[in-house]
């Protein structure tokens, strides 16, 4: 999974194990037939077993010594919904408003027989005027048939919120509960500078197993809908606005690996930079991504918004090891993917992400490396110190280690940030956010070469 929070101070200047009783081999996992990023994916087989299909065939389920979970056939981004996924998303008879785009909304209150100019007062009342409607009845100055007709055919809300956690330093994480009974978690993340970030989850768990995070344990559940995400920058909103002030940047860095759901996650930031609703900067909406080459290719043609991609390691070999997805895009055709893309793009740089894992990414020669890999890249250096959770093999780079990587970076003519960790104490911060279950996706074999380092920390 994909997460983190751009809330960061400028430190450097530019120009200056558990076991599984049986799982396919991971060379076969990233054989050609598998086309797609894999997910984890429960099957009833033999008690804890857990095996991994490609995503055509996704489906969950319970084993018999677990909670009973209805199975989600995952196929289609909008299965549940719609057939055709370019279209809005429906719950029962009603549509789902905050799935739709400005122009798919105009159409559908034409269709009702009502006017273009009631679908952006609408527009205005679901996005902005500080109202973030949730029912027809904060619909103020619309015409009363119209509302009317809202109120019998279309849902204002696709969330449901569950509770609000504030850490020791003013970080809140939102858990929500869909429709199915699922929850995802949302952070909002003040800074006394006058941006505030909010977090958003594109997925519920994820398929891509990064090591170091709690997230990639839970295996992936279910993509969400283009309404689910939006709505929690719409509901963090009014819920937090009068509290942390105006929310003005967001992140794709909560649950999930964004470009996995890329056609949902590149709708919900258009209607996030729509500039009659939420009205965020194109280049304050960040999604972040483990390195998914052709849907990232597709991202940077279609979207103005900035990207992010998680580095975290300078080799493959360990970035085999701590991000599975580097096995099928490696670090060669992952940045040079990015050089090709980023001649077309004016005035744009890529974020890179960097985890600080002590022993494992942080030695001389990895800041050496990490200079060398992304030259010739318009980038930015995001240096972020690892947050330990339940379960994890790993430890955090100490703080004078870290100093020392920045300054060989910054020394180099890299533009480099240290990414400070907010609301661990809530478990809200970079790579802690979700609740795996009993079965839990695997951890990988480590290299021989940092046994010793992960022993350590156990």
């Amino acid at each position: 999974m994909e997460m983190g929070y751009v809330w960061m101070r400028r430190v450097g200047v530019a120009g200056a194990n558990s076991t599984l009783l049986s799982k396919p081999s991971m060379a076969a996992l990233f054989s050609p037939a598998y086309q797609k990023p894999f997910s984890f994916s429960y099957v009833k087989t033999s008690l804890y077993l857990v095996s991994l299909v490609p995503l055509r065939r996704r489906w969950l389920s319970a084993t018999a010594s677990c909670s009973p979970v209805p199975p989600i056939n995952l196929d289609e981004n909008c299965s549940d919904f719609d057939s055709d996924c370019t279209t809005f998303s429906r719950k029962g008879s009603k549509v789902v408003l905050k799935g739709m785009t400005y122009s798919e909304l105009e159409k559908w209150v034409q269709s009702h027989g009502y006017r273009p100019g009631q679908a952006m007062m609408l527009w205005k009342r679901l996005y902005g005027n500080n109202i973030w409607a949730h029912h027809s009845d904060e619909l103020e100055g619309l015409n009363k048939d119209f509302k009317k007709m809202l109120s019998e055919n279309a849902d204002f809300k696709a969330l449901s919120l569950k509770e609000t956690r504030t850490a020791s330093d003013g970080t809140r994480k939102i858990l929500f509960t869909l429709d199915d009974g699922l929850v995802i978690e949302t952070v909002v993340i003040p800074c006394d500078r006058g941006r505030t970030t909010v977090c958003v989850s594109s997925q519920v768990g994820c398929a891509m197993n990064c090591q170091f995070c709690y997230t990639g344990r839970m295996g992936l559940m279910r993509h969400l809908t283009a309404a689910e995400i939006v709505e929690q920058a719409a509901f963090a909103r009014r819920l937090l606005t009068s509290e942390v002030g105006p929310i003005t940047n967001v992140v794709f860095m909560g649950m999930g690996e964004p470009l996995h759901n890329i056609d949902n996650v590149i709708k919900a930031a258009d209607i996030m930079v729509h500039d009659r609703g939420l009205h965020f900067s194109p280049r304050k909406v960040t999604v972040s991504t483990s390195g998914l080459v052709p849907q990232l290719r597709r991202f940077l043609h279609e979207s103005n918004c900035a990207l992010a991609v998680s580095l975290n390691a300078t080799t493959d070999e360990v970035r085999n090891w701590i991000m599975p997805i580097n096995r099928k895009y490696k670090l060669d055709l992952l940045l040079q993917t990015l050089r090709e893309e980023l001649r077309f793009k004016h005035n744009y740089k890529v974020l890179f992400e960097y985890v600080m894992l002590e022993g494992v990414n942080d030695s001389d020669d990895d800041s050496k490396r990490l200079v060398d890999l992304v030259r010739g890249i318009p980038c930015k250096i995001n240096l972020i110190s690892f947050n330990p959770h339940s379960g994890s093999l790993f430890r955090p780079t100490k703080k004078e280690r870290i100093i020392e990587f920045r300054n060989t970076l910054a020394e180099a003519g890299c533009t480099v940030f240290l990414r400070l960790s907010r609301g661990d104490d809530q478990m809200a911060a970079c790579g802690q956010l979700g609740k795996p279950g009993t079965i839990r996706a695997p951890l990988l074999r480590v290299p021989e070469q940092f046994q010793m380092a992960v022993a350590s920390s156990s």
